[in-house]
């Protein structure tokens, strides 16, 4: 069955805005896309751009405007902010990407009151919690874009290793999209056989931590080439975005509001969600090792120590 196309409304014109809003075109699921930025050259380039290929795709509207075009959005996602310079930690953004989130945020819930907010912007668990705060809008419509790409870039890198593909690899980072993230190496598998008991491959756990490694290297290595990531997150925007206008019920590790969750309140974090056409519809529980519950509480902690260091 085809889904309902819908409207979408891009904050932020950047590469992050602008990729996300070419793949929306490509995939046809959305029926109208507005892009609003602060620099409206640049949001009007970018729509007239796209605009440009509609023979060549399903139909869909595509403009540039201000907030108040935004009126009727099933999903708004925020990607404006400062960008992450070489060897700058997602952290190290926060008091400046705050202060634009105090000036956006009550913009969009004004004009977009009923609409799904999906929080790109760095450090994305931090603003994902201040976007909640401010909008006051429902938990579950408040959605960090959280490390649904770097789970992406650990399977894509142990496909590359075990030369399995990516799809039977299931495994996840959680936590801070950041520093502190980390793998659940104990629930990770490959089609349902653990790591370490699949005949398919050579087991070794050094192996994994390279790997691991090599994921958090991920973004500066991209970031020292050629400025920004945009491409990866685009694509990952996208299959958030169709999981929720399609009702699809995919568990991606989105970054959420976490209650209750092994003793940890009130804050947002990473974990497998399901997602649908309410937004964040409930939280997978896991059993995690020690190790893993103590790496949580330390990711936990990093972040609240930054939300209250910003006065919320």
């Amino acid at each position: 069955m085809q889904p309902k196309q819908k409207k979408i409304s891009i904050i932020g014109a950047g590469s992050v805005g602008s990729s996300y809003a070419f793949s929306l075109m490509m995939s046809g699921i959305a029926r109208e896309v507005v892009i609003v930025d602060i620099n409206k050259k640049k949001a009007f380039g970018e729509a007239l751009d796209l605009s440009h290929v509609q023979s060549f795709i399903s139909p869909v509207e595509i403009s540039y405007g201000n907030y108040e075009d935004i009126k009727d959005s099933d999903i708004v996602v925020i990607t404006a902010g400062l960008n992450q310079k070489v060897n700058q930690s997602r952290l190290d953004l926060v008091k400046d990407n705050t202060k634009i989130f105090k000036e956006i945020i009550p913009k969009i819930a004004k004009n977009a009151p009923n609409s799904i907010l999906i929080v790109v912007t760095n450090p994305v668990d931090v603003l994902s919690y201040v976007a909640y705060k401010i909008s006051d809008f429902p938990k579950e419509k408040v959605i960090g874009s959280g490390t649904v790409l770097d789970s992406s870039r650990l399977r894509s890198l142990l496909s590359n290793f075990y030369k399995i593909d990516a799809r039977n690899i299931h495994a996840n980072l959680i936590g801070e999209h950041g520093n502190t993230e980390f793998p659940v190496w104990s629930k990770a598998n490959i089609s349902g056989i653990p790591f370490d008991k699949c005949n398919l491959i050579k087991y070794k756990k050094e192996d994994l931590e390279k790997i691991f490694e090599e994921v958090k290297n991920s973004a500066a290595k991209i970031i020292e080439a050629k400025g920004s990531t945009c491409y990866g997150i685009a694509i990952s925007l996208l299959k958030i975005t169709k999981s929720i206008l399609r009702d699809e019920n995919s568990i991606l590790p989105v970054s959420s509001f976490i209650d209750n969750y092994l003793d940890v309140n009130d804050v947002y974090l990473s974990v497998p969600a399901l997602i649908g056409s309410q937004g964040v519809k409930g939280i997978l529980k896991m059993d995690l090792s020690n190790d893993e519950i103590n790496n949580f509480h330390l990711t936990a902690k990093t972040i609240k120590d930054v939300i209250k260091q910003i006065g919320f």
